[in-house]
């Protein structure tokens, strides 16, 4: 009798040191862990074309990170930190707020430019925030925001990282966090990659900073799952549906593609826009995406939880093992691997 995945499952002990902090200094020269079931092979991600073929779909995420992170003050004088998690319209946002002190409704926030803004609601950790003047919130943002590093790389934004948190073919913003396997591709990669014939398609995922939010219940099917907002177009639909046809890979960049492929595939495979709140553990029957390239993952996080249940639970542990004994760089700004689906054979296995 085999007992549920439990939390500590998908635990691991990695070195501080190995946190990427900074980017690399070219966006393809970060190394690639090819993992092929139990096989391991180490490359540069400049050579991740040898892997692709030319009948393949490679999927990107193309949403943009925004400078989502305000500092502003109380009219007492308080400090406040504010990291938007969505724009609503032209006045109201979902936003964390962080304060020395309790945050309660009717607050209001003074901004740089003498911009005022109302706490209105509280929902579920976060807030609902009201400007007093209807504005270009992105544009605001864009002179007066920060880049919101995750949490894990500790210091400030910097210049450079207005750049390299950000994917080269970003395009529409709303993301909070970066979809990090995309900043391996630099233009002279996406060129290489059309010139072989290989097909891209690109999909849209906001991703929230619920990314970041650890998993705190011991039994993983009691987590709740945040939503993201998610958009299709039929030219991606139509591209998937030549490759099936031809015999061709779904190859996802980055966990935020293969989370909507699936939440797509789940739904009868059409265009359009929603919600998607799809959490992905070990048993799960995958419907559409072949390979993934993704990045080193928090331990007990449901990004871990996801990739394990792609490439098996002892491929992946195999995997990182292989990957913190040779040093390479971990999360956001770290290496990257790529996934052959292995599944997991049974949801209760460990």
């Amino acid at each position: 009798m085999h007992r549920p995945y439990q939390l500590a499952d998908f635990d691991y002990d990695l070195p501080a040191d190995l946190i990427a902090k900074e980017p690399t200094q070219k966006r393809d020269s970060s190394r690639l862990l090819v993992v092929n079931d139990n096989q391991l092979i180490e490359k540069q991600f400049s050579d991740i074309a040898d892997y692709i073929d030319k009948n393949d779909l490679l999927v990107f995420n193309n949403s943009k990170v925004l400078k989502a992170r305000l500092f502003g003050h109380k009219l007492s004088g308080g400090k406040i930190e504010i990291l938007i998690e969505r724009i609503l319209d032209n006045k109201n946002i979902i936003a964390h707020v962080r304060s020395n002190k309790t945050i309660h409704i009717g607050l209001i926030i003074l901004l740089p430019e003498n911009i005022k803004i109302q706490v209105t609601e509280l929902l579920d950790g976060l807030f609902k925030l009201q400007f007093e003047q209807a504005l270009d919130i992105i544009k605001y943002l864009d002179k007066f925001g920060h880049i919101p590093l995750p949490p894990y790389i500790d210091r400030a934004d910097e210049k450079l990282d207005m750049e390299r948190y950000q994917t080269v073919y970003a395009k529409p913003y709303g993301s909070v966090a970066a979809p990090t396997a995309g900043l391996h591709f630099s233009p002279e990669l996406l060129a290489k990659i059309e010139q072989k014939g290989i097909k891209t398609a690109f999909i849209t995922l906001h991703v929230g900073s619920g990314t970041f939010k650890p998993v705190s219940v011991t039994d993983i099917k009691l987590h709740k799952m945040h939503s993201e907002y998610y958009s299709v177009d039929e030219t991606t639909i139509e591209l998937i549906g030549q490759v099936r046809s031809v015999g061709g890979k779904i190859i996802a960049v980055g966990t935020t593609s293969l989370r909507t492929l699936e939440t797509i595939a789940n739904n009868g495979l059409h265009s359009g826009d929603g919600e998607t709140d799809i959490f992905i553990t070990p048993g799960y029957k995958f419907k559409l995406v072949d390979k993934l390239i993704t990045n080193f993952h928090l331990p007990k996080s449901t990004l871990l939880m996801l990739v394990s249940a792609f490439a098996g639970m002892d491929n992946i542990k195999n995997a990182y093992r292989f990957a913190i004994e040779n040093k390479y760089r971990f999360f956001s700004y770290g290496d990257a691997m790529l996934l052959t689906r292995t599944e997991s054979k049974c949801s209760t296995q460990v």
